[in-house]
């Protein structure tokens, strides 16, 4: 489920809560790229509602580390649930941490399986999905009237510019989808007639173009 190469985290942190036979369930999401960045939102998340009787989590990183906790709560019916909600939407690097506020009317397992998944799956919802892609970096060294024209071409190559530097002539470096970098440098000499100077930077992971 998650590679090397690419990945699918939440684009937001977000929150959200239903309400199952009086008891509330308050899920939030999060961004997380380590075990012990996810505990310590879980631990922030139980101290920001110290009266509520169970706060539940499930996390999953890219390097395929994963863990889970019921806070008390029936074995394989809270974290377990929350967990799931994440692996089955593919995602990575994301920490569920979910409260319950209890109503005094008890679920049974099953009750309480569905609330939490329920409740993760909507926050996860509405943060949404970010797919991070590997980006490359070229730098390029351009006269002024070639920047004004390769500007324009930015777009086609889903190119961000990463930094502009304006002296004699132009050095400008850009990120674009590993894949598309062969095309953009042939397009980039094309343009200029040979007058760019173009070097290949370093590959990195971007949030892939929407």
């Amino acid at each position: 489920m998650v590679n090397d190469d690419v990945f699918r985290t939440v684009s937001a942190d977000c929150e959200a809560e239903i309400e199952e036979k009086r008891s509330t369930f308050i899920a939030a999401v999060k961004r997380v790229s380590s075990a012990a960045e996810a505990e310590a939102f879980v631990k922030a998340r139980k101290k920001m509602h110290p009266d509520a009787r169970h706060t539940v989590f499930g996390y999953l990183l890219r390097d395929g580390n994963k863990r889970y906790g019921d806070d008390s709560e029936p074995q394989g019916t809270a974290g377990m649930p929350t967990l799931k909600a994440i692996e089955q939407r593919g995602l990575s690097d994301v920490c569920v941490a979910t409260t319950r506020y209890f109503g005094g009317i008890l679920l049974g397992a099953g009750g309480l399986t569905r609330a939490y998944g329920a409740a993760a799956n909507k926050a996860l919802e509405a943060a949404g999905v970010a797919e991070f892609i590997p980006f490359t970096d070229v730098l390029l060294d351009i006269t002024y009237p070639d920047y004004q024209r390769l500007l324009q071409e930015l777009p086609r190559f889903e190119a961000r510019e990463r930094g502009t530097d304006f002296a004699e002539r132009v050095t400008l470096t850009v990120g674009l989808p590993a894949e598309r970098t062969e095309d953009f440098v042939a397009r980039v000499v094309d343009l200029t007639a040979g007058r760019a100077i173009t070097q290949i930077g370093q590959t990195q992971l971007d949030a892939k173009p929407q």
